[in-house]
């Protein structure tokens, strides 16, 4: 399923912008991302994947936006200052929180779901940090197969076809949503 993003701006609406860009990208490279997250949730069930419930479905959506998060931090190394670069990557990781919490609200009712969402980035954050991603290149195997496992320990291996969505999520889907997370972000920044 193909999902139509608007990341491009036109000279009229760049002018109104306002001065606080990092929150501003945040908020609509937040949107895309969820966007994107979304989509793949959805591609891995087309695939043939099982999901057990809404709670794993979520779940994978989640894997997807830490991965998105970490996308946008190596990318924006070196091209915006290191201060601007921590609140924007902070601005970020709020507005996919609120997401978050919108859309788990409204699939399981109230609660807090923001904690544990902001939990699990920091603890993708300390393992994504260990392995290579290159502007050039983009992600280094170990950097996939980080987030094959992350989404293959969600989906667990209960049904036999399971046990391959880390094949699906290095092979096929990762690279394809990195490519579009980078061009939604290097395209949000022209």
């Amino acid at each position: 399923m193909a999902v139509r993003i608007k990341s491009k701006w036109t000279e009229k609406s760049r002018a109104n912008i306002s001065e606080d860009m990092n929150k501003e990208n945040a908020q609509a490279l937040a949107f895309i991302y969820w966007r994107l997250a979304l989509d793949y949730a959805k591609t891995l069930h087309g695939e043939k994947f099982i999901y057990d419930s809404d709670e794993q479905r979520i779940k994978v959506i989640a894997e997807y936006l830490a991965m998105f998060l970490q996308v946008s931090d190596r990318l924006s190394y070196g091209k915006i200052d290191d201060e601007s670069r921590q609140e924007f990557i902070t601005y970020l990781a709020i507005r996919l929180s609120d997401h978050m919490q919108d859309n788990a609200t409204d699939m399981f009712g109230e609660g807090d779901y923001k904690t544990s969402f902001i939990d699990m980035l920091n603890r993708r954050s300390t393992e994504y940090a260990e392995f290579d991603y290159s502007v050039e290149d983009g992600p280094g195997y170990s950097f996939m197969q980080c987030f094959g496992s992350a989404v293959q320990n969600v989906m667990g291996d209960e049904h036999h076809d399971n046990k391959w969505v880390i094949d699906q999520i290095m092979d096929i889907d990762g690279p394809e949503a990195v490519k579009k997370a980078e061009k939604a972000l290097v395209e949000l920044f022209e």
